[in-house]
């Protein structure tokens, strides 16, 4: 059943509020006061005088900060706003910070966490939230590729609501049927900005040229992960996670357009797609009126002019990232862990002149195989950073920063590269 329209207004936290996703949700719940209500806000401590502006304008009751050196920025900012807006000493949010404060947020009482915050950080938000008993709308990808035995072990069916646009589009997709009618998802992708060149080609891309993505406006390192398509293959092990399809019944499909943002073919042949501009304040929406949908929070498509949507195969040879996270996600254990982890050190060593673009993936393969067959399970948090560390060490070791860089790996001379199984 579909929420009514008159259901009762639900308490929100908001963590990572002052990021993309974070000011998106305010905008939602500001044009919807009789819907939502923030209880509570949370981010990394990068822009306080937002943060404080937000926690006076929603009258949330706790506003937190990652990095305890911006407290008292965060601290002042409230002070000084809430004097210039009259406000009393009991209007004025309780605020923490430091580095379990976030979590402490994502477990205040509420009906709802919105986890948009980057980083492991919201891995022990996740995990807070889920343990509080809230509703979890999940924009945070660290928590599912870092931790994902710890939080699917922790949550209880339903808990999770994804707020990616392609485990959206999915969740709304699997409305359509039982889940043993559920023949393969299809998760799609833009290509990135080289769809269609050849690994050669790729080997001459530059960081301003990968920088550029054709559809979305991101931050750097998503839009490199868009660019190597090491984004689709985290989306890829996301689902196997958030909707227990096996790795062998999920594909990935370039759709330029980004309109159709992923689909579900059924057992009798049908296939359910999910389309809709590209923009997130849909898929948050959602998320945060889930299963009913919140009214007018973007425009749709315009049916009034004419459209051509395609979809092509993936080129794994050029793009190798989708089929190493599905080693990494059939490998299990530590092996989520270690292709984001070593990732994000490849990116940074990229867009700093270190390694090629085709060096990012060839040099994710190696410590993949390397780390992520190791048989270490993921039993806790510790678990999980230790793996992160490991694999950012030799990242860093294979691109030339660390205490024995291999230049091989530097050049992008490593082919697609095998994670253990």
């Amino acid at each position: 059943m579909l929420e009514p329209a008159s259901a009762p207004r639900r308490d929100i936290v908001l963590l990572g509020s002052t990021g993309s996703i974070g000011t998106q949700a305010a905008d939602i719940v500001r044009r919807n006061p009789g819907r939502f209500r923030v209880a509570g806000l949370a981010a990394g401590g990068g822009n306080t005088s937002l943060l404080a502006s937000q926690a006076l304008e929603f009258g949330a009751e706790v506003v937190a900060v990652a990095r305890e050196n911006a407290a008292d920025d965060l601290r002042q900012a409230v002070t000084s706003q809430a004097a210039t807006l009259g406000l009393r000493a009991g209007q004025v949010p309780k605020i923490l910070a430091g580095p379990g404060a976030v979590a402490e947020v994502a477990a205040w009482p509420c009906d709802i966490v919105l986890n948009a915050v980057t980083g492991a950080v919201g891995l022990a938000a996740t995990l807070a939230a889920l343990d509080a008993g809230h509703v979890l709308a999940l924009a945070n990808k660290e928590s599912l590729i870092m931790g994902g035995p710890l939080v699917t072990a922790r949550a209880a069916p339903g808990q999770i609501v994804p707020v990616d646009s392609e485990h959206s589009a999915i969740a709304q997709c699997l409305r359509s049927g039982h889940a043993d009618e559920v023949r393969r998802l299809v998760l799609t992708a833009s290509g990135g900005p080289f769809l269609h060149r050849d690994r050669a080609e790729l080997s001459e891309v530059t960081p301003e040229q990968a920088l550029a993505h054709p559809t979305w406006s991101m931050g750097p390192v998503i839009t490199v992960n868009s660019a190597t398509l090491v984004n689709k293959g985290m989306e890829l092990i996301e689902a196997h996670l958030l909707f227990g399809v096996g790795f062998d019944r999920i594909e990935v499909v370039v759709h330029r357009q980004s309109v159709v943002h992923s689909m579900v073919e059924f057992t009798d042949g049908s296939t359910i797609a999910q389309a809709s501009p590209p923009d997130m304040r849909i898929p948050i929406a959602l998320a945060l009126g889930w299963p009913g949908r919140v009214a007018g929070a973007a425009p749709a498509i315009d049916w009034t002019t004419s459209h051509a949507w395609t979809f092509e195969p993936l080129d794994e040879d050029a793009f190798p990232a989708v089929e190493l996270a599905r080693q990494a996600g059939r490998a299990g254990g530590a092996a989520p862990a270690v292709y984001n982890a070593a990732n994000e050190e490849c990116v940074g060593a990229f867009l700093t002149g270190r390694i090629a673009f085709t060096g990012i993936v060839d040099t994710v393969a190696r410590v993949v195989s390397e780390q992520g067959g190791c048989g270490r399970d993921i039993a806790t948090i510790d678990d999980v950073l230790a793996a992160d560390q490991r694999a950012r060490q030799r990242a860093r070791e294979l691109t030339g920063t660390g205490p024995r860089g291999d230049r091989d790996a530097a050049a992008g001379r490593y082919g697609n590269g095998e994670a253990a199984g």
